[in-house]
């Protein structure tokens, strides 16, 4: 039996948060009946999703039955602990392709150690930078052409 004082606050909480569940599972309920986005995409768009695929990957896109995974990269040559991020991008490719789906690099974003190490006070720039690599997550993913992402960036 349930301790009366955490059954109080137990219904307190079911009470208080009624209206924002409903709209949440109103919300899951239409995304279900949602199909793929990038099936509604014109040829231009499916054009340039397509043009740098194997020929395999193209048509894997073009029967739309698969997913597509984006891949969001912060390799870059500079700094060690985002060295290891440079073969990612292949081994989820090819692991995609071994479960009949593709997956493509949609955009890298900054990626840069604390500001300590750059010879500046404190994290400012360090802190800055998330935004600026939030909004490129965002501008990455805006094809509406992904099922799913691969996002590693060390933090």
């Amino acid at each position: 039996m349930l301790h009366p004082r955490i059954q109080e606050v137990t219904q307190r909480v079911i009470e208080r948060s009624k209206n924002t569940r409903q709209d949440y599972l109103e919300r899951i309920s239409h995304a279900k009946k949602q199909t793929r986005v990038r099936a509604g995409l014109g040829c231009g768009n499916i054009a340039h999703v397509m043009a740098a695929c194997s020929s395999d990957d193209k048509a894997r896109l073009k029967a739309d039955e698969q997913p597509n995974l984006a891949i969001i990269n912060s390799y870059n040559d500079m700094l060690s602990a985002h060295v290891p991020y440079k073969d990612y991008p292949d081994l989820i490719k090819d692991i995609a392709t071994k479960f009949d789906a593709t997956a493509q690099v949609a955009g890298g974003v900054p990626a840069m150690c604390d500001g300590v190490t750059q010879g500046r006070d404190g994290m400012e720039l360090s802190l800055f930078s998330r935004d600026v690599i939030a909004m490129s997550t965002a501008i990455s993913l805006s094809h509406d052409v992904f099922d799913g992402r691969f996002l590693f960036r060390r933090l």
